[in-house]
Parts: C-alpha cells; sequence; structure tokens
C-alpha cells in the first residue's frame, strides 16, 4: 500500500497507469491477481486519506488530487525554488531560510518503506535533489560567513560523495577561512586521486580555482553581512465577513453544496453559488455561516459587502469595488476613476489569489457584473431575492421556509428547547402564524427568550390575530414587516400597486385569469405583474400544469393593510374576502368546455360548472369539478 501511495504522491497529479502499479509493485513477476490486489491497496487508501485527498479513477489507471492537502515532496520542491531565486539575487539570509527549510521535508533516506522497484527507480532522482539543495544552502551559509560551523557536515558529506567537486570546493573554501590551509590542500589532493582513479579524469575548472586560490591565499573571503533594515509587516489579509450565525439550524443540504470541493479538472473559470429566495428566508444566515465553514480555504482573505442601501436601493458598485480595493491593500484612484478601472484593478489583484467573496441582498444584474471575480481560484457566494442572470440552475440555490420539523427545532434552538418542547401544539400554531419563515420564528423565538413568563401558548394566541400579527413580529432591528415592505419596494408601480389588490383572495389560492379581473388587466398583463411579485418574494407560486398562486400568513396581512390605506391617487381595494378557488367567466367556460368536449365528458358535472359563473365576477367553482381545475 506504502508503495501505491508513494507512486502517486510521485506523479504531481499525473495518472498513472495500471501497467505502472504493476511494474513499481511486482517488477517483471506480478501475480495472476494483479489488478485485484491493486483496486484492494487503493481501497485502503482511500478509507485512510480522508477528504483531504481523491483518488480518482481513471480509464487506464488512478490519479491522486491532493486539493488543499501537504506533501511534503511538493513543500521541498516550492521552497527549493524560492531558496534558489534568493541565492541568484545575493539576497543570502533569505536563501538559507527557505534551503534550509526544504531540507528539513527529508526526515532520513527517502522511500524507505516501498518495494526495491520503486526504490531503485526513484531514489537515485530524489537523492540528487537533496545533495543538490544541500550545496546551494551551503553556498548561502558561507556567504553569510558560517565556515566554521560548516566544517564537521561538509567532511562527512564529501567522505560519503567523494566525487562531488562542488561539496569538495566548499570544504576547502571552510578550511582556508578557518586558516587551516595546509588541511584544504590535502581535501584537493584526496580528491584528485579519486576522479584519477575512479574516472581517469582530472578536478574540473572550479575545484582547480579553490585550489590555485589555496596556494596563492587569493581565496576570496565572505562579504561583510549587512543586516537590511526589516521590511514592513505584511498587510493582513482582508477579513470582512460578519459574525457567524448563532443557533444556525437546518439546511443541511444546502449547506452541504455550498461546502463541497471543487471537482479536479473543473473548468468553471471561479465557483459561484447565488441563494436566492423571499425575504426573512435566511439567504445571508445560510451564506454567512457556510463562509465561515470554509474560510480556512481562502487564507488570501474573505471580502463581504451588502449590496443593498438602508433605504432598499441598490449600492453603487464603485462604492463596493473602492471598499474591497482598500481591503486588499490598494489605494483606488482619487480623480473619479470609473467604473471600469476599478473593475480591472479589483480583478487584477485577486489573480491567482484564493479569496472567497461573499455578496448580499444584490438587487440588480448591472450591480452584480462588475464584483464577480474572474479566476477560478476564487469563489463567489451571491444572496438576491431576485435570479440573477449570471446565474445558472446548476450555481443556484432557491430556499424556501422551513419544513414544520425543522421550523420547531429552530425554534426551540433559541427560545430553548424545554419551553418549546413542552406544549408542541403551540409550537405548530406559532410555525403556521411565521409561515414557518426563519426572520419571523427567530423574532418570535427572542420575544419567548426575552420574557420567561410567556408560554408559547401565549404568544401563539398573540400571533393568531392577523391584523396584529405583523405587529408581533418585530424584535429590537428585526422586523417582518420592514423585510415584506423592502422587498415591495424592488418591485415596479404596477407590481406595488396590486399587491393591496390581491389581498381579496386571502389564503385562497387563485390564478393570473382572477387577477386579472381585479387588477382591471388582461391575463398576460396579470401574470407578468404576478411573477414579479412571486420573483421578489411576496407571493408564493402553486401547481404546474395550471399555476396558481398564493398569499402566505405573512403577506397577507401586509397586503391587507396596504389595501385599507390606499396611495394617493388610488382607491382602496375591495377587502371582502373570495371564498374558494377563484376563476372568471372565461376560465370557468374553458373548464365546462373540457368536460364537455374533452376526454372526461361527464354531461351531468358540465351543466353544474357552465351555471358556476356570474358573468364579468369571479366566481366558486364546485367541489366536483375543482379537481380538473386545479390539477
Amino acid at each position: 500500500m506504502h508503495t501505491v501511495l508513494a507512486t502517486l504522491v510521485l506523479a504531481e497529479g499525473r495518472t498513472v497507469s495500471d501497467e505502472h502499479l504493476c511494474d513499481m509493485l511486482w517488477s517483471w513477476d506480478p501475480p495472476a491477481t494483479m489488478n485485484a490486489q491493486i483496486y484492494t491497496y487503493v481501497s485502503r487508501l482511500r478509507k485512510r486519506l480522508g477528504d483531504e485527498v481523491e483518488l480518482i479513477r481513471r480509464p487506464r489507471g488512478y490519479q491522486l488530487h491532493t486539493q488543499h492537502a501537504s506533501l511534503d515532496l511538493a513543500e521541498f520542491e516550492k521552497l527549493a525554488r524560492s531558496g534558489r531565486s534568493f541565492l541568484g539575487q545575493e539576497r543570502h539570509e533569505e536563501a538559507s531560510r527557505d534551503l534550509g527549510a526544504a531540507l528539513k521535508r527529508f526526515s532520513g533516506p527517502a522511500l524507505t518503506n516501498v518495494t526495491e522497484f520503486l526504490a531503485d527507480a526513484e531514489r537515485p532522482r530524489l537523492e540528487e535533489l537533496r545533495l543538490g539543495v544541500t550545496e546551494d544552502w551551503i553556498e548561502a551559509e558561507l556567504a553569510l560567513g558560517r565556515h566554521q560551523a560548516l566544517v564537521p557536515d561538509l567532511t562527512a558529506l564529501t567522505q560519503n560523495h567523494p566525487m562531488r567537486e562542488r561539496l569538495r570546493a566548499q570544504l576547502m573554501t571552510a578550511l582556508y577561512r578557518c586558516d587551516r590551509q595546509v588541511d584544504a590542500l590535502e581535501v584537493y589532493r584526496a580528491g584528485r586521486e579519486v576522479l584519477a582513479e575512479e574516472l581517469g579524469i582530472d578536478p574540473g575548472a572550479a575545484l582547480s580555482s579553490v585550489h590555485q586560490g589555496v596556494l596563492d591565499g587569493s581565496l576570496s573571503q565572505p562579504a561583510p553581512v549587512v543586516r537590511a533594515a526589516a521590511p514592513p509587516a505584511a498587510r493582513p489579509a482582508p477579513a470582512m465577513l460578519p459574525p457567524d450565525v448563532a443557533n444556525f439550524t437546518g439546511r443541511r443540504i444546502e449547506l452541504g453544496l455550498l461546502q463541497q470541493r471543487p471537482r479536479p479538472g473543473e473548468e468553471t473559470l471561479s465557483r459561484r453559488w447565488f441563494i436566492t429566495g423571499m425575504p426573512g428566508v435566511g439567504k445571508t444566515a445560510l451564506a454567512v455561516h457556510a463562509a465561515h465553514a470554509v474560510r480556512d480555504r481562502y487564507p488570501d482573505g474573505q471580502l463581504y459587502a451588502d449590496l443593498t442601501e438602508d433605504g432598499g436601493g441598490a449600492k453603487d458598485p464603485a462604492e463596493v469595488l473602492t471598499g474591497f480595493l482598500r481591503a486588499l491593500g490598494v489605494e483606488p484612484p482619487t480623480d473619479g476613476a470609473s467604473v471600469d478601472e476599478l473593475v480591472r484593478l479589483y480583478r487584477t489583484h485577486i489573480a491567482g489569489r484564493r479569496i472567497l467573496v461573499l455578496l448580499d441582498n444584490a438587487v440588480g444584474d448591472r450591480q452584480l457584473a462588475p464584483l464577480m471575480p474572474n479566476s477560478r481560484e476564487s469563489v463567489v457566494v451571491v444572496t438576491s431575492r431576485r435570479h440573477p442572470a449570471e446565474a445558472s440552475g446548476r450555481e443556484t440555490l432557491n430556499l424556501v421556509p422551513f419544513g414544520n420539523e425543522e421550523a420547531v427545532e429552530y425554534l426551540a434552538a433559541i427560545a430553548g428547547p424545554d419551553r418549546i418542547h413542552a406544549d408542541p401544539e403551540a409550537a405548530l400554531n406559532i410555525v403556521a402564524c411565521c409561515a414557518a419563515l426563519p426572520l419571523a420564528l427567530r423574532i418570535a423565538g427572542l420575544r419567548l427568550a426575552a420574557r420567561p413568563r410567556w408560554s408559547a401558548a401565549a404568544l401563539a394566541e398573540r400571533l393568531a390575530d392577523p391584523c396584529t400579527r405583523l405587529d408581533e413580529l418585530a424584535f429590537g432591528d428585526l422586523s417582518v414587516q420592514q423585510a415584506l415592505i423592502s422587498a415591495l419596494g424592488q418591485a415596479s408601480p404596477r407590481g406595488r400597486h396590486a399587491l393591496p389588490e390581491l389581498s381579496v383572495f386571502d389564503d385562497r389560492a387563485f390564478h393570473a385569469e382572477a387577477a386579472a379581473v381585479e387588477l382591471h388587466t388582461s391575463r398576460n398583463s396579470a401574470e407578468r405583474t404576478l411573477e414579479e411579485l412571486v420573483e421578489v418574494g411576496l407571493l408564493e407560486p402553486e401547481g404546474t400544469d395550471l399555476p396558481g398562486y398564493r398569499l402566505n400568513e405573512l403577506v397577507r396581512p401586509l397586503a391587507a393593510g396596504l389595501a385599507v390605506r390606499p396611495a394617493a391617487g388610488r382607491p382602496a381595494a375591495r377587502t371582502t374576502p373570495v371564498r374558494g378557488p377563484v376563476i372568471p367567466q372565461q376560465a370557468a367556460g374553458q373548464v365546462a368546455d373540457r368536460w364537455i368536449y374533452g376526454p372526461y365528458r361527464r354531461p351531468d358535472q358540465a351543466a353544474t360548472a357552465t351555471a358556476a359563473y356570474v358573468l364579468g365576477q369571479p366566481v366558486s367553482v364546485d367541489a366536483h369539478i375543482r379537481r380538473d381545475l386545479w390539477r
């Protein structure tokens, strides 16, 4: 199993064929069950490696995808590159630091617990890598004047690797600087003999040059070390996320999707998630909680912006970009830079960096587009009442109110489980009055927590009256009514005027035909208005074949209140509720035609249907044809 793992790691993300694995395990003598054994080894590895590492089956082999896990070999190579870069710039302190850190990744001989076949194939390469970095580290140490401490290690290295001329030259240099000229010359003599006996060659130019410098005393001494001023402290990565949500409950599936890691070879330019839903459904809570859960994967920072002004309007993207740039340590232009210029600066400074961007309460696509990252290393999470044009179905999580079980669990987490579970019926009544909306449930729970003498039944009774329900669902800065009014403010004037008119339907489902009568408009125009109210979260869609609509327990009181307080220039809406599912004359006639001429022909019921409407007015539909109308 160690051999399989080492072979996959050494491939550095490339696919390793079954044949190569077989060669590394058994060479020229594989067993008849080799494929089964390889499969067993891989299965065991998957169990032991955990979620940080992914072992993927490819058509002809296996691929190891380490995601953000740390591998000694990868870290060694990264530090070696950095150290050599510093060495080339004669920044010897930094070079010594990084090269020394790279060497610490070798805790002993490489590949000691694998088959001889893999060891023979890979150990010479790894040993050469280690020795090359060792020589570079010694060069940096010599430049820093640490020759005396190097002599013991260099002596051992030269004995173990007698034909490495660079090590021998470094030992001679260290001895010479310790005023041990005779010892330095002896090291040269021994090396010349080894090269002549083993290879039949003379020392190379570099070693011969050091020998000549020892002879004539011209070998250079280390330059005095000039201590550079300490670099300025690194600017901390932006950490703009709001505090994590206390008592977060539910949304397990959505959280799982938001926290999943990108798959190998994922082609999206950047990872994006759009969370949509009605006001108060918990979009921000889910986004913030998920962002805190994965923030360690984005060490270059987390950016956050609320894209809605206090009055409900859209925040200027230029203002948001300016804040992001300052958080990233970039001072934006002060001479009235255009949005395009700010976008270029923003995307330039996040390119190649692992940054999480949370854009909360997005209002429109034109506001959102400039703020989207353009690199695959970043992830962006957007919350919005509307479905953004940027979003695909695969990237969108449309939140709906809790189910009863989740709602009671959430209420108990805030108000205390003892009080809620002591009266399950009252708890369910509270949930119903709150339409299972997380914001309303949170306010209800906070009110109970703030009033220990109240029972759940007492609060349920206060919430039962729809006329005062929205007044009860306010606590501190939290208000269901304000959230709904804010959503209504994002609708068009036509949508804002329509909502009070729809209060006539009370808690009954209705179709576009019925709404058209109340709104004094055509069916198509009414349907566009209804869909707009669905989009801003103030109307619930119902059904698929013949779509219907319904006002929920919280929007109904708002609509009814607006109906009795009409805006200037608009008459009050009719407030007498219509009972039963409702359709106008034309729709009722169409239903009757379906019974008379359609596949469900039943003359006795068709007669009832044609008599079921009053010309030009919404009507209640007889129970025996409702099933066909609403199916």
